[in-house]
């Protein structure tokens, strides 16, 4: 399966790039024609500081309290908070405490925010910041959480996207269909793949993928 990987450069920055597989895989929620790894990304902290350094462009005008991390992004998000709070910065978070932190999910996989850090989402303005969107149903989750706690989404970044809003928010992503312009998502029921009767090649998610 590696052997199929193509390496796809940024071009919103072209010191960040990705590995993109050809394929069959399957997601919690849809199949898609290809794995996008984005483990240097989230992990390494050059990547990870390039990758925020390209999403602050956005949300120099834009108030933010808090960013709220899903998919392992927390290493971004602690980049993406220093560049927006950086004193005499052109921002209008210039010298501001933003904080960042993550969700857990509960025994019934929802997702809660302790009792300690409720503060930190409760009347706040939220940045939302995700490793991939492609149906958009994670993303629905998390609006929903934050609503439900009181906080006010004033942006959302992903690394890839397939989608370009959700919940009337504009979604700022590094990496999109553009990018990698034959990629496709299907309902498990419409994937053309399973009716050819083709192996899944593995399955993926936020953490990476596993090989069937």
């Amino acid at each position: 399966m590696e052997s199929r990987a193509i390496r796809i450069k940024s071009a919103k920055n072209g010191k960040m790039s990705i590995t993109i597989i050809p394929g069959h895989f399957a997601t919690n929620h849809s199949h898609v024609n290809y794995y996008i790894d984005l483990t240097a990304i989230k992990h390494r902290c050059k990547m990870a500081e390039e990758a925020a350094r390209t999403l602050s462009d956005k949300y120099h005008h834009t108030d933010i309290d808090t960013i709220i991390c899903m998919d392992g992004c927390e290493v971004i998000g602690g980049y993406l908070a220093s560049l927006l709070s950086q004193e005499g910065g052109y921002t209008i978070n210039s010298q501001k405490d933003i904080a960042v932190i993550t969700p857990e999910f509960n025994s019934n996989s929802q997702l809660i925010f302790r009792d300690n850090i409720q503060s930190m989402v409760w009347n706040k303005n939220v940045l939302l910041l995700i490793a991939s969107a492609t149906t958009g149903k994670t993303i629905n989750r998390s609006l929903e959480c934050i609503k439900y706690y009181g906080g006010k989404v004033v942006g959302i970044s992903a690394l890839f996207s397939a989608i370009n809003e959700k919940g009337g928010v504009p979604i700022e992503a590094i990496f999109t269909t553009k990018d990698i312009p034959n990629y496709h998502t299907y309902d498990f029921k419409d994937c053309p793949e399973c009716k050819e009767q083709h192996k899944i090649d593995a399955i993926v998610n936020s953490y990476g993928y596993s090989k069937i």
